[in-house]
């Protein structure tokens, strides 16, 4: 067998025992990866080269920011404080905590916005003695649509908004107002789906009514240092493309400095701080690079890629569809970023060819890229990261049970974008 068909063989079961949930998704993505290795498909250099660091990088940052923070009971405060807001109940916390994943998810990313609401989540369902599942499932759909609105919001955006020259603004005027549509229709469909089963106690809304969030504070002095560390790492990342600088460094340079100011010589809280760190979600990110850049290397997904925009002949309305519906339902099960990674210069190289207009295919495939990171439970940093979080909580999600509500979720949304693009500019 050829090197392409022994990658292919290796991928295919990878994601098989993954979607299977025989084997821990963290040990099927190492052990892959080394096999990648083993049977020569890359190197060890070239599968260093193919893990984004700057990826794990970030979610190392903002986990031990999130660890320290999580200290000083500012989460409990956020959470008594959001279920005051709607008067505990639990429908309409959900659409609370969803509208609020969805507007940080735009403005930071939506790994960061996951790791600051997640454990909100937890700590206020279980007040209300309501089944997290619903809340954690509507924050991962939210992180990824309103990742979907700004330049900053995803990678995708970020990767294609570099190559082709678009502006912020670019993107807030071509893809905020569809994603806003779409965030209001999924939150209608996940309140009519769950909306029977998410009640709670009378007894229970007045115990949380009661509480007085502002008592949750337990260290103010540490509190002062995190929301120090907080908007300056949030500073960073607004100017980070101004500063010429990766996301991850700014999340490594608060971690750093938040361990800094807070735990100079206390290597306790130091080791405490980093222990909390989701260990398994990087490593199977880790593995996953290393197993999607072995299909990069041996040429399969541009090979893929190619022959599906062969299809099109050429046409640009046809192409902009094939990319939108082609990018979500790869993105849901592959990478989105190496897979915009090639799509990119594939674009390019069919303007070069004098296919005409451009444009379409651009807001095509920021949509599709995503919004398909909804499709499955490894579609996107964010879901993986929320699934770890859950499985550490005692609450784990597997791939087929997020899988039945999240895909035909995202075949709607897709259907939206299909419909805002040929509205919009065909």
């Amino acid at each position: 067998m050829d090197s392409t068909t022994i990658a292919v063989i290796i991928f295919i079961m990878a994601y098989a025992l993954i979607i299977s949930e025989k084997v821990h998704r963290t040990i099927v993505g190492l052990f892959g990866a080394m096999l990648m290795i083993l049977f020569g498909i890359l190197d060890q250099e070239t599968a260093i080269h193919h893990i984004d660091f700057n990826t794990l990088g970030l979610l190392m940052g903002m986990m031990i920011i999130v660890n320290i923070t999580s200290e000083t009971g500012l989460f409990n405060y956020l959470a008594i404080w959001a279920a005051k807001k709607v008067k505990a109940k639990p429908v309409a916390l959900l659409v609370a905590l969803s509208m609020l994943t969805a507007v940080c998810s735009a403005l930071l990313d939506n790994v960061t916005t996951v790791l600051l609401t997640v454990p909100i989540t937890f700590s206020i369902t279980q007040k209300l003695k309501v089944d997290v599942k619903p809340f954690l499932i509507s924050q991962i759909l939210s992180s990824n649509i309103g990742g979907t609105a700004t330049l900053i919001g995803d990678p995708p955006n970020i990767m294609i908004g570099s190559a082709v020259g678009l502006s912020f603004m670019d993107f807030i005027n071509n893809v905020t107002l569809v994603s806003i549509v779409i965030f209001i229709v999924v939150e209608a469909l996940l309140v009519l789906l769950y909306g029977k089963k998410l009640v709670t106690q009378p007894t229970l809304q007045d115990e949380v009514m009661h509480l007085d969030e502002k008592s949750q504070i337990k260290d103010f002095k540490l509190l002062k240092k995190c929301l120090l560390a907080i908007a300056i790492t949030i500073g960073m990342f607004v100017m980070h493309s101004a500063l010429h600088l990766e996301t991850a460094t700014a999340a490594l340079t608060g971690a750093g400095f938040l361990l800094l100011i807070s735990f100079t010589r206390n290597e306790e809280m130091i080791a405490k701080a980093l222990s909390k760190v989701e260990w398994l979600a990087i490593f199977f990110f880790a593995g996953l690079f290393v197993l999607v850049g072995a299909l990069v290397e041996t040429g399969v997904i541009k090979m893929l890629a190619e022959e599906a925009i062969k299809v099109t002949n050429g046409d640009v309305n046809a192409t902009a569809y094939l990319i939108l519906w082609m990018s979500a339902y790869a993105s849901a099960f592959i990478d989105n970023i190496p897979f915009v990674a090639t799509l990119i210069p594939l674009i390019q190289d069919m303007g070069q060819l004098g296919l005409g207009n451009l444009e379409p295919l651009w807001w095509s495939l920021a949509l599709g890229a995503c919004l398909g990171g909804n499709g499955t439970l490894i579609g996107a940093s964010a879901n993986v990261v929320v699934a770890s979080m859950a499985a550490q909580r005692g609450k784990p999600i597997s791939f087929i049970e997020f899988m039945k509500i999240a895909l035909p979720v995202m075949t709607l949304t897709i259907a939206i974008s299909h419909i805002y693009i040929w509205l919009r500019y065909l």
